[in-house]
């Protein structure tokens, strides 16, 4: 559970502009200590003040220990965690961070269809240099407003020559994801993130591919959130407490209030620090993170926006 993931007073060693509105920040340990091995598509939590707790996509080596990579878009109508890096962190910052957590696993393949848009490149770069490693043949198409702010362009140019489609809108448009996705291929997985249209569009389209051949993470919710519809008893089977969630408010939100520490972040069901185990009862699934295999499996959930299908669910908190 995230319950147990460790926290690391970590150094920004190195700041870059990567791209317009776009800067990478290479952390490590103070003292020169190992970081926690993670995977492609991995993010972590940089808790960057009271309130404000924000996630960011591994995208350098994973074989490297010793530092982990974010990439930061600066978003003028975000909710002030990229702009607080932006201005307030530079080489030689302290930060804390938490994690690492990932929702968005690259699976065994035949063949892999890479789709990006914009700071959505962050969780494939590693995916990329991991489907070559496993010699599997990939195809990445990478769109951006303009070329200037789509992040890493020379670098996957220089190091995929030909196999890296870039589109940028001011110049061709938006993506065609209808002519890409127009023909099912057996053996090949969809890996897209990206905007909210383009992962709506992109699921769209993959409508008609087999189940489980389109893998995506959002920075936002697909849908609302909102903790609508009946009430329902939730049992915290470690603290031993059963509690009544409300029309209108989450379990988050009741267990917090009892004064049970559960982690969060988001609150929106994006990027998976809640997710507590389901030991009993049915979850009703609104987040964006699990798998439908997973949703169907039942056993666990994300309780800042999920409810209950079951007048009782208990809970492994």
């Amino acid at each position: 559970m995230p319950a147990g993931e460790p926290e690391l007073d970590l150094v920004v060693a190195r700041r870059a502009a990567v791209a317009d509105g776009v800067i990478t920040l290479d952390l490590r340990d103070p003292a020169g200590a190992a970081l926690p091995g993670w995977a492609p598509g991995a993010h972590i939590d940089l808790l960057l003040g009271p309130g404000l707790i924000r996630q960011f996509s591994l995208c350098g080596d994973p074989a490297d220990r010793g530092g982990w990579r974010i990439a930061v878009l600066r978003e003028p109508a975000g909710r002030g965690g990229s702009a607080h890096v932006h201005d307030a962190v530079s080489a030689g910052s302290r930060v804390r961070a938490r994690g690492p957590r990932n929702h968005f696993r690259l699976e065994p393949a035949d063949r892999y269809l890479f789709i990006a848009g914009g700071i959505g490149i962050t969780p494939i770069v590693p995916m990329l240099a991991a489907a070559d490693a496993a010699a599997r043949p990939w195809t990445l198409t990478y769109g951006g407003r303009t070329a200037a702010s789509m992040a890493f362009l020379a670098e996957l140019e220089a190091r995929y020559p030909g196999r890296v489609r870039i589109r940028p809108q001011d110049e061709t448009g938006l993506l065609d994801l209808p002519g890409l996705l127009a023909q099912p291929e057996p053996g090949t997985l969809v890996y897209g993130c990206g905007p909210a249209p383009l992962l709506d569009a992109l699921q769209a389209c993959c409508a008609g591919w087999p189940a489980g051949a389109l893998h995506a993470e959002r920075f936002s919710p697909a849908a609302s959130g909102a903790p609508s519809g009946p009430g329902f008893e939730i049992e915290l089977a470690r603290a031993g407490l059963t509690l009544t969630v409300p029309p209108g408010r989450s379990i988050l939100d009741v267990v917090d209030a009892a004064g049970v520490p559960v982690l969060s972040s988001c609150t929106e069901g994006t990027c998976g620090t809640c997710e507590t185990a389901v030991l009993a009862g049915v979850p009703e699934h609104r987040d964006s993170v699990l798998s439908p295999a997973e949703r169907a499996a039942a056993d666990t959930m994300m309780i800042c926006v999920s409810r209950s299908l079951t007048p009782r669910l208990v809970l492994d908190i």
